[in-house]
């Protein structure tokens, strides 16, 4: 049995102050051109859930609980995809 830690049970959740230019910029951002593979699938994915959540959830934690389940999603590909995902959400 493997025992993992959740690398969420660090964050100290906080409130996020979502202005419009914040939606703006992630609208923005997700209309960028991206590669085809799945990495680039799973950030416009990501971008997606917060536009659609983020000023309904405004916290730290859930923004970090929708990192998490996308670095998540794309342990499987390969080594460079995950780098250019990581980058990208850096």
């Amino acid at each position: 049995m493997t025992i993992t830690r959740d690398p969420l049970s660090s964050v100290v959740d906080a409130p996020l102050f979502i202005v419009p230019r914040v939606l703006d910029a992630l609208r923005a951002y997700r209309e960028r051109p991206r590669s085809a593979n799945p990495a680039g699938a799973q950030l416009d994915a990501l971008l997606d859930r917060l536009l659609a959540g983020v000023a309904a959830h405004p916290t730290k934690f859930w923004v970090m609980r929708q990192f998490r389940d996308a670095l998540q999603a794309v342990e499987g590909e390969d080594l460079e995809a995950r780098t250019q995902f990581r980058s990208a959400l850096e």
